[in-house]
């Protein structure tokens, strides 16, 4: 079990108070049980997460819905472990679910995970869904300024000459010009 699993499994063992419903999903082998939770009317939130991330991990696809409503959760943990478990899922649909999240303008408060999915993805969607993203994060006193920190670290990632004109915008910004500076250098061709 890697670090991200543990801590997932630590946190909904607190949320759920343990238990023989939590015990029976956390050590279930079969997917379609788990699979079940997702379906099945009145589960509690903290299975149906349970229930998601151990599917994505394991690749089945039936997780994908439930992980992307996750990815879009007011708390933060929860979008964590969504983003870890859609990272690893490899449904297609994936870069264009993270990519509509963190271009949401209504949702911006909770887009620093979708565009640090997005990131990782390194899909086709991600360098335009993170160029808009930050480019409606250089406004003045926009408080969203650790979305726009994972934008212009995303968009160095992804090395994408796109990203040129708003990484250069950003630098006029004192909390994104250090990340701005390393994001431009990144790019091939940049000097």
């Amino acid at each position: 079990m890697d670090e991200e699993s543990r801590s997932l499994t630590e946190r909904l063992r607190r949320e759920s108070g343990g238990g023989a419903l939590f015990e029976r999903l956390a050590g279930a082998d079969d997917p379609d049980v788990l699979a079940g939770v997702l379906t099945e009317p009145g589960q509690p939130l903290w299975a149906r997460e349970l229930a998601a991330f151990r599917l994505g991990l394991a690749g089945d696809r039936r997780a994908f819905e439930a992980l992307v409503l996750l990815l879009n959760h007011r708390d933060p943990p929860r979008c964590a472990s969504a983003a870890y478990a859609l990272a690893r899922l490899g449904d297609p649909r994936t870069a264009r679910a993270a990519a509509a999240l963190a271009t949401n303008e209504l949702r911006v408060a909770y887009a620093l995970h979708p565009v640090r999915l997005l990131a990782a993805l390194a899909a086709p969607e991600s360098a335009p869904a993170l160029i808009t993203t930050l480019r409606r994060r250089l406004t003045p006193h926009d408080p969203y300024r650790r979305v726009a920190l994972a934008c212009v670290e995303g968009l160095g990632a992804l090395g994408d000459p796109r990203a040129r004109p708003v990484l250069r915008e950003a630098l006029a910004h004192p909390a994104l010009a250090e990340a701005a500076v390393l994001a431009l250098g990144r790019i091939p061709g940049e000097g």
